[in-house]
């Protein structure tokens, strides 16, 4: 194009631009924001107030088995005292170490029993760095006015990408191939080798992780079929069935991702290994009871399965080591090691440090929030109550945080306490037979707010207090 039409096309356009009212005119962008012609708004929002806790010193943390650095961070950011060990404790040391502790944080392997629970009289949270919490004594915790978190979700992608590569591994036989090759044995071998594309995945509980593998599985051209004690909608092309045995029926995989309750132990038997599928793949890494692992070991024998993964045990050692998992700690241990195509994994579905990073975010900052503002949303334990943060030019306001077991009259109990001053904002919620109010009262002086405290000690429905401020 000569450059006489370029300039007279730059002209055109220019033209256009200029006109107004005009159909045919150009749009363009507007150099001004909108948002600059209104009036101007404070840039930063009032920034929350950090509370303190009347009649308590300084927050003390115990952190046990290795808990994340991030988690560590944050506590110590808080300005809390924080106390850190690699491994669990033993139960005598445990004790000793929970008399003067406010929270303490834990993964799987450290037990919080009645026994433990019951000498931590400073104790108002536990942390549980890792999806279960049946290392923890929920009723007696609960009773007691200790708030429980965990951390549902920030493991779900390390534990679902396990699977699958377990999954893989038994198809090809790796593990023993793996083996051999390290004792200098060359066995190169396609019999009863399989391709996973094409085949069938049965998920036990079609939660986070299960909904995750689906979706993973899938992607490799499995069909996926799922059992799920309630109707879960289904991600991609997979199938909710309604009964166990039709999973159990249809399956080439059959994998655990269910919680350890009553209804769960042993959910994987003789009977059930009984109505799999010939040369079917058991995995599990869920909780330990859940399979019935001398059934697993005979299925086994008999031909019925062809391997299985696992990655939890009905009694796991405390500490890492050499020799720790034996006959002593599980009967059968050295009769399951003995057996071909079986992967055994020291409980490591979760240990990924993506995902122990994130847990330790997670984890410290519910326990944070509820240290800090009493919120308890997350808890497992506590129903979950809430309340907006108090602003910094909240002057001579008071939080009380007031858990009591749930019985009829005690608000009006606890708002004519409070009636003196100023109700602010005020919610109650219960689970079970525990109840958990928060308000915040204004015009509060500091000879009042043991006064306050005094008089809310002193009620019969009282199962802990904090008063923050």
């Amino acid at each position: 194009m000569a450059s006489q039409e370029i300039n007279n096309l730059q002209n055109s356009f220019q033209r256009a631009v200029n006109l107004s009212g005009s159909s045919g005119a150009v749009s363009t962008s507007p150099t001004q924001s909108f948002m600059d012609t209104l009036p101007r708004r404070m840039s930063v929002s009032n920034k929350a107030k950090a509370l303190k806790p009347f009649s308590t010193g300084d927050m003390k943390i115990l952190l046990l088995e290795n808990v994340n650095a991030t988690a560590v961070s944050i506590f110590e950011d808080q300005g809390y005292q924080v106390e850190f060990h690699k491994s669990s404790l033993p139960e005598e040391e445990l004790i000793e170490k929970i008399k003067d502790v406010h929270a303490i944080g834990i993964r799987s392997k450290t037990k919080l029993t009645a026994n433990v629970l019951k000498h931590a009289k400073n104790l108002v949270s536990i942390g549980c760095f890792c999806i279960g919490t049946n290392q923890v004594d929920l009723k007696y915790a609960t009773h007691a006015g200790i708030a429980v978190f965990n951390s549902p979700f920030s493991n779900s992608r390390s534990v679902a990408e396990l699977i699958i590569g377990e999954i893989i591994s038994l198809a090809r036989q790796l593990g023993d191939r793996s083996i051999e090759l390290h004792t200098g044995a060359w066995n190169k071998v396609s019999n009863r080798c399989w391709e996973v594309r094409g085949k069938t995945l049965g998920i036990i509980g079609y939660g986070h992780i299960g909904s995750q593998l689906s979706v993973l599985a899938e992607a490799m051209g499995m069909h996926v079929l799922y059992y799920d004690t309630v109707t879960i909608m289904a991600l991609g092309t997979a199938r909710q069935v309604p009964t166990l045995d039709e999973l159990l029926n249809n399956s080439d995989f059959i994998t655990c991702h269910v919680p350890a309750t009553p209804e769960t132990k042993n959910m994987l038997s003789a009977p059930q290994f009984a109505a799999m599928k010939e040369g079917a793949y058991v995995l599990n890494a869920s909780r330990g009871t859940v399979v019935d692992i001398p059934a697993l070991i005979q299925a086994f024998k008999v031909g019925k399965i062809a391997g299985a993964a696992l990655d939890v045990y009905p009694s796991e050692p405390g500490k890492n080591g050499a020799g720790a998992f034996s006959d002593d700690l599980n009967p059968w241990a050295s009769e399951l090691i003995s057996l071909p195509n079986i992967i055994l994994t020291p409980h490591i579905g979760g240990s990924t440090e993506e995902a122990q990073s994130a847990i330790g975010v997670e984890v410290a900052a519910s326990l944070t929030k509820y240290i800090n503002e009493g919120t308890s949303v997350g808890s497992v334990n506590f129903p979950e109550v809430s309340l907006r943060s108090l602003d910094y030019d909240q002057e001579n306001t008071v939080r009380v945080l007031y858990i009591h077991h749930n019985v009829p009259g005690v608000l009006k109990t606890v708002n004519n306490i409070l009636s003196n001053h100023n109700i602010e904002k005020q919610f109650s919620d219960s689970k079970g037979d525990i109840a958990y109010l928060m308000a915040d009262i204004s015009n509060v002086d500091q000879s009042d707010i043991k006064n306050v405290y005094d008089e809310l000690n002193q009620t019969d429905a009282k199962i802990s207090i904090r008063l923050l401020y």
